[in-house]
């Protein structure tokens, strides 16, 4: 972690001294993923918050969907499904805006296990479906095995149910 942490703030001295914002803005999310993935959760936040700000000011839209599911992810990590079932709708409708199907699958499938974690099983299964049907259309088929195991999951919960 501390190497590539250390080449991407070369990467952020370099897009700041050669004022490549977007660039800059990259790296801060790159390096909220590693903060998040190693428990660092506010570090997170932070780099997460600046590159979205970035984001928001220059007007790349795919950077700012991207940031908010990552923050959504934290979020639902966090146990504030509120704050993130937001940030994910956020993130979703700016991947419907723009034709990211991948990224919208991958939205409707988070929104989907914070739906069925709070027990919202029908809407959960809804968001299921609209994410399952999307991945079998791409071919994505990581997402469509982790979705197919969360319906058949619920299935069988509501069969024992």
């Amino acid at each position: 972690m501390d190497e590539a942490i250390a080449l991407f703030n070369q990467s952020l001295e370099i897009s700041e001294r050669i004022g490549d914002v977007k660039t800059k803005a990259v790296t801060l999310h790159k390096l909220g993923i590693i903060y998040a993935n190693e428990g660092e959760v506010d570090e997170a936040i932070a780099l997460y918050n600046q590159s979205l700000e970035i984001f928001e000011r220059i007007g790349y839209v795919q950077g700012k969907a991207a940031t908010l599911h990552q923050l959504g992810i934290i979020y639902a990590n966090k146990g504030e499904v509120d704050e993130a079932i937001a940030l994910y709708n956020q993130s979703l409708e700016i991947f419907e805006g723009i034709g990211n199907v991948e990224g919208k699958a991958a939205t409707l499938h988070q929104l989907g296990i914070l739906y069925a974690n709070k027990g919202e099983v029908d809407e959960a299964i809804a968001l299921f479906n609209q994410s399952l049907e999307i991945t079998e259309r791409i071919g994505d088929v990581q997402t469509k095995a982790a979705t197919l195991q969360c319906l058949e999951y619920l299935r069988e919960q509501r069969g024992s149910g």
